[in-house]
């Protein structure tokens, strides 16, 4: 029997269908590569946006399509709108966020504890899915009451995973042959405070650097008031990748005021400079929300130009879109969908400028790369893609295919969204 996974939206729909994996594999099912192949279908969806929600919609239809497999469908959109997705075409099975856990044993009848997974490592999914960096789930729920998210009604409250689980995960990912671990959650910075006592995600971190041998630690999306300077100190290990991306997504005091964000721009300001006086060649990125309701011409300047004096590595700019449920549905003054469009083209130019600005200063700077995906063989060797620990996309000619492998390239000239490098050693 085979099972094919897909998945939309965040690093921790990610992290959650690579360990869902590992439990099918522990059931004695083998991991499709395309739903054509495979006897189930398991889709993570997600409901953000309106765009993210329509998308899982769409990733249904493809695997209803491509065979006659029956359908698992879990995530956030799954969540809020269960009716809707048993409507949808070779759909066996709608399961919650809160059941998630218990996926494997709903579709195969088969009871939880029956499942043995210590023995097995945490190995990449095939195909579209293949990856050289594991995705460690390690919170999950989100106890914030930002007006624009609906994330926190799908999710539930937060909750952390015990160092113990993390660290076993962490090793399996190791065993599996990850060179590199990125932590996820929904509010992964508020990881550890549900304990007793409490603790914050830098004791989780430092673990994870004690006791497992993993090569690179990445962290996912981190809300800035979760951070101090003692957690940049982190960085004093080379492991840590020197990349945060810390959402933002305003410039504007009255506009974040509205979007009920715990920060200000001046706290945000303070809080790069320490990250950055820390880690001088940190990547900062970030996410932007334009046309968030009642967000002024002066207000969308305002946020402009902080973005602007930010100095950001790169980051993302979403038009806001209403999801019902959420308090900024209710609210009145919504943006015109043209006005949104032309401050959304405005804010990514900034962000692209940025971002380039960011990479120029690493041509001629030696860097180690983790090869993540190669190109079919042509005349100059095979075209190598991957990522630097602080998360510049690289690509590079070689002679041998090295996915999963780490080299020492030295970074030569910026493209539109990374920069082109020479090898200096062919493996590591």
């Amino acid at each position: 029997m085979r099972v094919y996974f897909d998945t939309i939206g965040c690093r921790l729909n990610q992290s959650e269908i690579e360990l869902l994996a590992r439990q099918f594999r522990a059931a004695g099912y083998s991991i499709a590569e395309t739903a054509a192949e495979a006897d189930v279908v398991v889709i993570n969806t997600c409901t953000v946006t309106s765009a993210a929600a329509s998308d899982s919609r769409q990733k249904i239809r493809q695997a209803a399509r491509a065979g006659g497999a029956s359908i698992a469908v879990t995530g956030c959109w799954a969540t809020l709108e269960p009716e809707a997705a048993r409507r949808l075409p070779n759909v066996t099975w709608v399961i919650p966020n809160a059941e998630k856990h218990h996926l494997t044993s709903t579709v195969l009848g088969v009871p939880t504890e029956e499942f043995d997974l210590e023995p097995l490592a945490r190995q990449p999914l095939p195909g579209l899915h293949q990856r050289t960096r594991a995705f460690i789930k390690v919170q999950d729920g989100c106890d914030n009451f930002c007006t624009f998210c609906i994330t926190r009604l799908a999710r539930g409250k937060g909750h952390s995973q015990s160092i113990g689980q993390v660290i076993t995960e962490v090793r399996a990912a190791v065993d599996g042959g990850a060179r590199e671990v990125v932590l996820s959650g929904v509010h992964l910075g508020s990881w550890g405070k549900d304990f007793s006592p409490p603790l914050h995600l830098r004791h989780l971190i430092e673990a994870i650097l004690l006791d497992t041998d993993v090569e690179r630690v990445r962290l996912s999306s981190l809300e800035p008031w979760d951070l101090d300077d003692a957690f940049f100190r982190l960085w004093e290990n080379p492991r840590m990748c020197r990349h945060l991306h810390l959402p933002l997504q305003s410039g504007s005091a009255a506009t974040l005021k509205r979007m009920v964000r715990k920060t200000t721009p001046a706290a945000y300001a303070r809080l790069l400079d320490s990250a950055r006086s820390n880690c001088p060649e940190m990547a900062i990125t970030t996410d932007i929300i334009v046309g968030f309701p009642g967000e002024s011409e002066s207000e969308f300047e305002e946020s402009l130009a902080f973005v602007n004096q930010m100095n950001f590595a790169g980051g993302h700019v979403f038009s806001y879109s209403v999801r019902e449920g959420t308090a900024a549905a209710r609210m009145k003054s919504h943006i015109h969908g043209t006005v949104i469009r032309r401050r959304n083209a405005r804010m990514r130019e900034v962000l692209r400028q940025s971002s380039l600005i960011y990479r120029q200063r690493f041509i001629g700077e030696v860097a180690s790369v983790l090869w993540e995906s190669c190109d079919e063989l042509g005349v100059q060797g095979w075209r190598l893609h991957g990522l630097t620990d602080h998360y510049i996309r690289v690509e590079a000619w070689s002679s041998q295919p090295l996915w999963n492998q780490i080299s020492r390239v030295r970074l030569e000239q910026t493209t539109e969204d990374g920069m082109q490098a020479v090898i200096l050693n062919l493996s590591g």
